[in-house]
C-alpha cells in the first residue's frame, strides 16, 4: 500500500483554495464534462459563457467546501446548477431586442417628408451604435422609461445605465452629425 501526502489526499477544492495550480487542472479534468453537459442542458447557446463563470465561481467557493457536509461532486453540481440558473434569470429580466424594434420604427408615410428623412436617419444612427447603449436610449427615449426603471428592466446596474445612455446620445449626436455633413 503506498500512502499519499497530505496535499495529494486532500480533495481538489480544498488544494484549490490553497492556491495549488495542479489541483485547478485536476479540477477541470474531473469535472469539466459534468460542467459542460449542465451547462448544454440549460442553454446550449450560451454554454462555453456559462462553463467559464462557473469554473471562476468555483475557484471563488473552493475555501467554503466542507467535505464532511457534501461531496466534492455534489458541491461542483451545486454551484453549477446555481450559477446556471441565476443566467437564466438574468437574461429572462432582459428585454429581448426584438421587442424594441416597434417603438423606434420609422415615421409612416403621412407624417411630413422632413420628419421622415429625419426619422430614417436617426434609426440608421441607432442601427451602427453598441447594442448596449441602442438598448438604454431605446427603452429612454421609445418607451419613456427613468434611468432606474430601465437598471431595473436590464438587471444593469444605475450607473451604467446612466453612462450608456451618456454615450449613446455622444454617439448619437457624432454620428446625425456625420450624416448631415453628408448630406451637405
Amino acid at each position: 500500500m503506498v500512502l499519499r501526502s497530505d496535499s495529494a489526499a486532500a480533495p481538489l477544492l480544498a488544494r484549490v483554495a490553497e492556491g495549488d495550480e495542479d489541483a485547478v487542472r485536476a479540477v477541470i479534468a474531473r469535472y469539466g464534462n459534468l460542467i459542460w453537459s449542465l451547462a448544454r442542458r440549460f442553454d446550449p447557446a450560451d454554454a462555453e459563457d456559462a462553463v467559464q463563470e462557473i469554473f471562476l465561481d468555483l475557484w471563488r467557493s473552493a475555501v467554503r467546501f466542507d467535505p464532511t457536509v457534501a461531496s466534492e461532486v455534489t458541491f461542483v453540481a451545486m454551484i453549477a446548477r446555481r450559477r446556471l440558473i441565476d443566467r437564466r434569470r438574468t437574461r429572462a429580466r432582459r428585454p429581448d431586442a426584438s421587442e424594441l424594434e416597434p417603438a423606434m420604427a420609422v415615421a409612416d408615410s403621412a407624417s411630413a417628408p422632413d420628419v421622415d428623412v429625419d426619422a430614417a436617419r436617426a434609426a440608421r444612427a441607432l442601427d451602427q451604435m453598441r447594442p448596449e447603449q441602442r438598448q438604454v436610449l431605446v427603452l429612454a427615449i421609445g418607451h419613456g422609461l427613468s434611468h432606474g426603471e430601465i437598471a431595473q428592466r436590464t438587471g444593469l446596474p444605475l450607473g451604467t445605465v446612466k453612462s450608456h445612455a451618456r454615450r449613446g446620445l455622444l454617439s448619437m449626436r457624432a454620428l446625425l452629425g456625420e450624416a448631415e455633413d453628408q448630406a451637405s
